[in-house]
């Protein structure tokens, strides 16, 4: 389990409304690929890109944009984001 838990701040939510993105803290050990696998298979979306940062805090986040077709609000509704 690469992918930790979504991030709910108002930026995140910002993203997946403009962008199509989703941010999540994922494990600092956690690859681009590896990240990229669990989030298709878990929940069942094509991912475009995947950006890693880690914070000042010591976290690692990941931000992931979905593929065209796909839409990040239903996965931020799933999780109770929005």
């Amino acid at each position: 389990m690469a992918i930790l838990y979504p991030i709910s701040t108002e930026k995140a939510v910002g993203l997946v409304e403009r962008e199509n993105k989703m941010v999540f803290v994922v494990e600092m050990g956690a690859t681009k690929a590896q990240i990229k696998r669990e989030m298709e298979e878990r929940f069942a979306v094509k991912v475009a890109k995947v950006n890693t940062y880690i914070t000042p805090k010591g976290e690692k986040r990941a931000y992931i944009k979905l593929a065209k077709g796909f839409k990040a609000d239903t996965i931020a509704a799933k999780l109770k984001m929005v």
